[in-house]
Order: C-alpha cells, then structure tokens, then sequence
C-alpha cells in the first residue's frame, strides 16, 4: 500500500487580531478540515509580536498564507474568503476550465 500521507505546512501571517486575520484563520481551518482532513498543520505568526519573521517569507500585505510543504511553495493574500481561489492557489484543486 502506498503511503501519500504528506502533511500539508501552512502558515498564516497576521497583525494582531483583526476581523480580516480572524477571518483568514477561520477559512483556513474550515477548508483544511473539509480538504485536508488530518493531513494539515497551521501556524499563525503575528507580525505585531514577530515581525522579524516577515522578512524570511516577504511577507508584504496581511494576512498572508503560505503553503511551505508540499512544494512549490504558494502565497495567498487577503482574508481567505474565496474558496475556489486559495483551493486552486494551494493547489489543492485544479483550477476550472473557462473554455
């Protein structure tokens, strides 16, 4: 049997608790719950306690996601509120033809 039980590494950069970081992380954990089930972790950075930890992503706008694992690496910017953009941005799912 084939083992692809690769875990998803997501990280969130906010700026404190914000409706739009607040909103992002809500997103986040419902379609990693939906999608993703058991094979993801979250980690949120606050920038407004860590914002040394900006530079290493470049990190320009919050909140801000970052798919580290699997590769390649995907960011995603905003409040995470449009799921077919951060499933098809993660390449969790391909994108829909618009032919």
């Amino acid at each position: 049997m084939e083992e692809t039980a690769e875990i998803w590494e997501l990280r969130l950069y906010v700026a404190g608790k914000t409706t739009k970081s607040v909103t992002a992380l809500a997103n986040l954990r419902k379609y990693c719950e939906e999608y993703l089930k058991d094979k993801y972790v979250i980690e949120v950075i606050d920038l407004l306690l860590q914002p040394q930890l900006a530079e290493g992503d470049q990190i320009l706008a919050i909140p801000t996601l970052v798919k580290k694992v699997p590769e390649p690496i995907r960011k995603i910017i905003g409040d995470l509120s449009n799921e077919e953009k951060v499933l098809v941005g993660l390449n969790i799912r391909p994108a829909k033809r618009t032919e």
